[in-house]
């Protein structure tokens, strides 16, 4: 399923990357919310519904990242990685594709996908896809987010609130992570169950609240005078607070030495 992003005025986190990237789909909302969310993350995003338009932009050397559908107006997706590849060989290309089989995801990798994301997509997995290709093709070695006045190391999955270091479980450092990549988007208890357990809902209805909980009190901890960071929206699940008033420069956490893109 793929989260949907609602509009707002809301200030956004405060993530700034100078790499950019080519989004490729003739479903308009799906380039909607791929924009809107990598947008959030602070990345360039262009987006078109044409095989053409893609193509001329990465002759032009435009993107860091290129994410396709596989079936496009114009052509498919057979027919443009080839080119894509003659002309950047080493430009990162995620292939999606509502024909979830084998065959197609095979025949995606031997023309030169570097990986295959079938649809109905969750939108935190390609995000975090994304993030890796673009990391590995860059060669950044420390991916640090920084938002809400959070530091979060990706690669080392570590957290530090105030430059103090938040000693989180693995499964809380999860659900963070998890509400980071989907800024706005209110994520049901289900949802999160479903991403870190895949249990049977009924049977664990009261995990989640437990390990929010458990992560709010941390979070807390090392910052009590803050405004809290993870909303609970009453009956429709949890989200990160949309803003969070200024805080001390102090407590600023802006790494200007941690590569971008991350």
């Amino acid at each position: 399923m793929v989260s949907e992003f609602r509009p707002g005025t809301d200030k956004t986190p405060d993530i700034k990357h100078p790499y950019s990237i080519l989004i490729a789909d003739d479903d308009a909302s799906i380039r909607l919310v791929l924009s809107q969310a990598f947008g959030r993350l602070g990345y360039q995003v262009r987006a078109t519904g044409n095989a053409t338009t893609l193509l001329k932009w990465v002759s032009e050397g435009e993107g860091d990242l290129v994410i396709t559908d596989v079936v496009m107006p114009d052509e498919n997706v057979f027919d443009v990685l080839p080119r894509i590849r003659k002309q950047r060989p080493k430009l990162p290309v995620i292939v999606m594709s509502a024909q979830n089989t084998l065959l197609t995801a095979v025949n995606a990798a031997e023309v030169g996908a570097f990986e295959y994301v079938a649809k109905p997509f969750d939108l935190g997995e390609l995000i975090a896809r994304a993030k890796a290709l673009i990391r590995r093709g860059k060669g950044a070695a420390h991916p640090t987010l920084n938002v809400l006045g959070l530091s979060v190391n990706t690669l080392e999955q570590t957290v530090r609130r105030a430059g103090l270091l938040v000693d989180l479980s693995p499964t809380e450092y999860r659900v963070l992570e998890y509400l980071i990549y989907r800024p706005r988007v209110i994520v049901s208890k289900r949802e999160l169950l479903e991403h870190l357990y895949d249990y049977n809902w009924e049977h664990h209805s009261n995990v989640i609240e437990v390990h929010v909980s458990n992560l709010r009190k941390k979070l807390d901890a090392v910052h009590p005078e803050a405004e809290p960071i993870i909303e609970t929206m009453r009956g429709r699940g949890y989200r990160l607070a949309p803003s969070l008033p200024s805080e001390p420069e102090s407590a600023r956490l802006l790494d200007q030495s941690t590569e971008p893109g991350k």
